[in-house]
Parts: structure tokens; C-alpha cells; sequence
């Protein structure tokens, strides 16, 4: 079972595409998996035959583990040396129960490096990079000559030969949940319920039940902190209505208001770099990057949060742009696991449901989350040369939960307000 990013432990296999004696292709497509991420397709690391499928669909499998085995020989059979032993593994993995898991590891992959990216590896390319002492952040880093970027043997050959010395960069963080204390309630205590004749029940589907694992663990590992702001918002409200059909047209692409939401974070973001970090242990990364993660809701209720990478380096028409796509393919359910992983900021819109507030959860390993919410027009209180005047404005209050391990109420106040001026600040007589 392939790594499939950051903080991704397991997936369920959704659907087989061959079976036992199949011959089959380097790189074509074995089987479907669904993570809490994205749903993907797997392909085979080895041209071979199929002798094995050690689990079946619906199985939820962790990352690491066999789940097939294919022999790569050339009269057909596993009978070798190295073949019998991989076999003996295989038949005691596919006579264990379903979804029970055989934590010790083929000898032959233990050594292995792990992928902390979706890319994928054949034993050869593994075995050579083992050899030459790479580490996974360059072998991560080879450019790949076959399908999809894959990285072949003669892609690792020739990065060894023309190989220069080079720092090594920081690992990814880990993050450790803690243990429950005594007297605490953990996600995986089970609280019942009472149940009557008129009530209904219904069963969590995969997604929401790691949905609702992923957002007890963030409460459980982030003390959360929420501020607001209220933020005067006029200026963009009239640009957009004077923009808009001009950019529809330009473009080809609804004008909203969340690219200049995320812009306007992406220059706090730069303007506050510790916010735009996350914690491993005792140490604190502050990333280099400032890769914005946008909240989208699904067609089936379902949550999922797409990246747009290096935000602070797009104009208006390029945040728009990207975050139309990402939000098609996401409801469309076309994202691949690059558009969801790499994310050090969020935001989450619900102002889309004309909710006035909300207090966020932080999407793990990150330590902050913006919300936006609705838009509406309110009597204000303006200062002019010849007294205090009422007026109509365009408001709208900004919330920002923080981590409060790392982000400190007086830096957490400090970036909400500079996201507010942003706003309020804008220069209505932009183009597009």
C-alpha cells in the first residue's frame, strides 16, 4: 500500500482491476484506493504476472503493507529462492482475517525508503536508492521519465552520476497525539445513545468517520484559541459589482470574493511568517512556502480541502482561477493527491451559507485557519470634516483559530487585524 502523503496512515481499496494470473505492464493500473484525501488509482511498480491478491474491496489496509504480490520472472513462476519466501508471507497474510493486519514487515521492503510524497517506486529503483545512501527528500526530487512522472531505473542511474553534494533539508513534521488522560473521553470511546421507534439511523460513510477522527485529534493535539474582527468591506463590494461581468468575460470564470480573501491572508502570511508554520515536537517549523488550503463542500455533505500552492505569488485572476479549478475537480471528485497535501494556511467560507461567524478547527499539522463569513450591509458610524455621519457599509467578521501552543494572543490579534486592513484597504480602482 503506496504512502499516499503527509499525516495519511491507511486507505481502502475501493475496486481491483486485475486478478490472480493477469499478466500486466509496468505502470498499469492494479487497483482504486480512497483515503480521507482523495480517491486514487495504483499502478503496478513491475511488469510480471499477478500471483497473489492478499486483500479484498472494502479492506481498510495500512500504508507499508503487501496487498498483492507479482512475479516478475520470466518462466512464470515464483519458485526461486527469494520467491518462495515472499510466497510463505503471502499465504499467512490472505489467511488472516479481513482487516486485520499483519504489523511485521516484508523483509525485503523493511529497509526501504518511505515516501513522505504520492510518487511511486519499484523495488529496483528502491534497492538502488538504498545503496547509494539517497535519502527520500532526493529521491523525492528526481525528475521521472515514465508515466506520470515515475521515476525508472536509468532516471535514478544518471541523478547518481551527475550527483553533487547538497545539504540535507528538514524532514517532515510528525505529529504526536497525545495519550487521553485520566477521566477523558477519547474518539474512540463509543457513547451510546438512546434510540425510539420514530428516530432514524443512519451509518457513517468512510469519509465522515474520518472526517470526525481527524477533527477530535486536532482538538485533542491544538489548544484552540478563536479571535474576531469586524472589517469594513465597501470598497471590494463595489469593485467586484464593477468587475465582475468585465472579468466573467475576460476569463471565463465567476468573480467571487474568495481570491481576494486569500489574498489578502497570503500578505499577512508573509507579513507574520509564525503563523504560517506547524509544530513537530519541540520544535517549530515555519514553512517557506505559503500554500493556502480552500475549504469545499461536496455534493454528499462531505468536507475536503484542496491547496493552492505558493498563494502569495498569484495576482487576482491567477487565485481565481486556480481556486475555480480546484473547487470543480473537488466537487467533480477528479483532485489527484498533489491538490490536497502541502497545505500551511486554510480557509473556510461561511459567508457561502450567509453565516455571520464560526469558530474553525485547524487542519492538523497546520497551527491556524481563517473564516470568512457573509457579507451584509449595516448603519455605520462615519467621521467626516463636518461631524460624525450615519451611513450604509458593507461589513463582514473575519475569525481566526490559532494553536495556541505556538500562536500567542497578541500575534493571533495582530494577523487577523493586518488580514482586516488588507480588506478594508483595498483599491477599488484595480483591474483585472
Amino acid at each position: 500500500m503506496p504512502k499516499m502523503g503527509e499525516s495519511i496512515e491507511q486507505a481502502t481499496i475501493t475496486n481491483w482491476f486485475v486478478k490472480t494470473g493477469d499478466k500486466i505492464e509496468e505502470d498499469d493500473v492494479l487497483l482504486e484506493i480512497a483515503t480521507d484525501k482523495v480517491d486514487s488509482e495504483i499502478p503496478s511498480p513491475v511488469e510480471g504476472v499477478v500471483d497473489k491478491i492478499l486483500f479484498r474491496v472494502n479492506d481498510l489496509v495500512p500504508v507499508g503493507e503487501v496487498i498483492a504480490i507479482i512475479n516478475t520472472g520470466t518462466n512464470g513462476s515464483a519458485n526461486t529462492e527469494n520467491g518462495n519466501s515472499i510466497t510463505t508471507k503471502s499465504e499467512e497474510l490472505i489467511n488472516q482475517p479481513t482487516n486485520q493486519f499483519n504489523t511485521e514487515q516484508s523483509p525485503s521492503a523493511s529497509n526501504l525508503p518511505i515516501s513522505n510524497s504520492n510518487r511511486f517506486y519499484s523495488p529496483l529503483v528502491k534497492s538502488i536508492a538504498r545503496e547509494e545512501n539517497l535519502s527520500q527528500q532526493e529521491l523525492d526530487s528526481i525528475p521521472g521519465t515514465g508515466k506520470e512522472g515515475r521515476v525508472r531505473k536509468d532516471d535514478l542511474i544518471k541523478y547518481i552520476e551527475q550527483k553533487k553534494s547538497q545539504p540535507q533539508p528538514l524532514t517532515q513534521p510528525n505529529i504526536t497525539r497525545p495519550e487521553p488522560v485520566e477521566g477523558q473521553v477519547s474518539n474512540k470511546s463509543k457513547i451510546h445513545s438512546s434510540v425510539s421507534a420514530t428516530d432514524e439511523i443512519i451509518q457513517m460513510d468512510r469519509m465522515r468517520k474520518l472526517i470526525a477522527d481527524h477533527m477530535v485529534m486536532s482538538k485533542q493535539v491544538s489548544p484552540h484559541v478563536t479571535n474576531m474582527v469586524e472589517a469594513d468591506v465597501t470598497n471590494l463590494v463595489k469593485w467586484r459589482e464593477r468587475m465582475k461581468d468585465i472579468y466573467q468575460s475576460k476569463y471565463k470564470v465567476k468573480l467571487t470574493y474568495m481570491p481576494v480573501f486569500t489574498e489578502a491572508a497570503a500578505r499577512a502570511l508573509r507579513d507574520f511568517p509564525m503563523v504560517n508554520s506547524s509544530v513537530d515536537g519541540d520544535k517549530i517549523i515555519v514553512k517557506g512556502n505559503v500554500n493556502i488550503g480552500i475549504a469545499v463542500a461536496k455534493p454528499d455533505g462531505n468536507l475536503i480541502v484542496p491547496v493552492v500552492r505558493d498563494a502569495d505569488k498569484f495576482n487576482i485572476a491567477g487565485l481565481a482561477n486556480s481556486i475555480s479549478n480546484l473547487a470543480e475537480a473537488a466537487r467533480n471528485g477528479k483532485l489527484s493527491p498533489d491538490d490536497i497535501q502541502g497545505g500551511t494556511f486554510s480557509i473556510t467560507n461561511f459567508g457561502t451559507f450567509r453565516n455571520v461567524m464560526g469558530t474553525p478547527i485547524i487542519s492538523q499539522p497546520q497551527v491556524a485557519i481563517l473564516a470568512t463569513g457573509t457579507i451584509e450591509k449595516k448603519p455605520a458610524v462615519v467621521e467626516t470634516e463636518f461631524g460624525d455621519i450615519i451611513v450604509p457599509r458593507h461589513k463582514m467578521f473575519l475569525s481566526l483559530s490559532y494553536d495556541h501552543r505556538i500562536v500567542d494572543g497578541a500575534l493571533g490579534g495582530a494577523f487577523l487585524r493586518r488580514v482586516a486592513d488588507y480588506l478594508e484597504q483595498f483599491d477599488g480602482n484595480r483591474e483585472v
